[in-house]
């Protein structure tokens, strides 16, 4: 897992593969979130036309087709101001209250109050950084050819700009989806409590035998439903407690270092699947995610998780924190993936450099080249508070 080490990631491989799932042109694929998630670890082809090999010589009238695209999962952007230098986390490991010595007074004897207990702190590392570059050719020649005046080129410029901040947006939103991904299949991994199968747990306190087709038959929708936000709403309010209940431990060289995590409901982030959010909202409970306490959450609805094809499946080789304080990784599919609740610190991506520049005019072939340049870091901390919701059981 090269990002997580002192080292630049070249993600352009990856990144392919993760759009090319995103946008359906592939299948879902066993993806390697590990390569360029960095997590927490204790230690240091149309005729002539050489202006982008797509435009007709001359034409009588040229469409030119843009829509400006706005990425998802916007609320994993942390600014640089925040997180730019997301590398180092010092957190402080609780200890055992002692005992009041002022009802163990003894004549004759001393108390020691200046015996040393020095605060046991737990430093987590994160390192490397995701890099990949983009460009376009713009050729002199042709400027002067293709089009019927300055206005015409002025949109051509445009659409061919616009193209290119469109595909930058989505590449960002792709490694953002995956690194929720790899929290995903990381908590499967490091903290198989924390993955939730609803079924089992509406079942048990039911006393239903439900399965994921009865589920969803109108009769029996409603008040699952009903249980479903009761459950949200209480493991909300449950990680608001300072506890250990919803992220990993570390034990290292046999001692254990218990890190205490409370995550207020402002700083919690509630991602539910499309397909079940739209069932809620349109045919259930119309009011669901208008309600008082869920305003509260930072929601958003997934239309998929990985791939457009499998919306509710992921398959990631998932890096992730080891309790003994390295990072490792694993593979993991899981499917009927419909929600995850978590802190805001767990999961999400900062622009650490992000620049671009156009070369000098190519006098011999007579173009210039306008390259785009990223870095970023996509982070998971699996100290941090975070619960994975899987509609069926866990057993067949």
């Amino acid at each position: 897992m090269p990002v997580n080490s002192m080292s630049f990631e070249q993600a352009a491989t990856v990144l392919n593969t993760i759009v090319s799932q995103a946008t359906g042109k592939t299948e879902l694929t066993p993806t390697d979130t590990s390569s360029f998630v960095a997590v927490a670890k204790v230690g240091l082809e149309t005729g002539y036309d050489p202006l982008l090999t797509a435009i007709s010589q001359v034409l009588s009238r040229t469409i030119f087709s843009v829509r400006p695209y706005e990425r998802k999962f916007k609320g994993l952007y942390a600014d640089e101001q925040r997180y730019g230098n997301h590398i180092r986390k010092l957190q402080v490991v609780d200890k055992e209250f002692v005992e009041d010595d002022r009802y163990k007074l003894v004549d004759g004897e001393s108390i020691d109050m200046y015996k040393v207990r020095k605060p046991e702190v737990l430093q987590t590392n994160f390192y490397g950084q995701s890099t990949f570059s983009d460009y376009v050719t713009i050729y002199r020649d042709q400027l002067d050819s293709a089009f019927s005046g300055p206005d015409e080129f002025s949109r051509f410029i445009g659409m061919v700009m616009q193209n290119m901040s469109d595909r930058i947006e989505q590449a960002h939103e792709d490694m953002a989806r995956s690194a929720l991904c790899n929290l995903i299949g990381g908590k499967k991994l490091a903290n198989p409590i924390n993955v939730v199968y609803l079924l089992d747990n509406y079942d048990t306190q039911t006393g239903l035998t439900s399965t994921r087709e009865t589920i969803m038959q109108p009769e029996n929708l409603v008040p699952f439903v009903k249980w479903l936000y009761a459950f949200v709403r209480a493991t909300s309010k449950l990680m608001t407690e300072r506890s250990l209940g919803f992220h990993q431990m570390f034990s290292i060289n046999g001692v254990a270092k218990p890190i205490m995590r409370h995550t207020p409901v402002s700083k919690q982030k509630f991602y539910l699947h499309e397909q079940l959010a739209a069932i809620i909202d349109s045919a259930v409970l119309s009011g669901v995610f208008n309600d008082n306490y869920m305003q509260m959450l930072d929601f958003e609805s997934v239309n998929f998780w990985q791939s457009i094809r499998n919306p509710d499946t992921i398959n990631v080789t998932a890096g992730y924190t080891a309790s003994d304080g390295t990072v490792t990784s694993g593979e993991v599919e899981l499917h009927d993936v419909v929600g995850v609740l978590f802190d805001e610190e767990a999961a999400g991506y900062t622009m650490i450099n992000t620049w671009s520049g156009t070369t000098p005019m190519n006098v011999r072939g007579g173009f210039s080249n306008l390259w785009y340049h990223m870095n970023q870091r996509y982070w998971n901390d699996f100290t941090e508070n975070s619960l994975v919701m899987i509609l069926n059981h866990s057993k067949p």
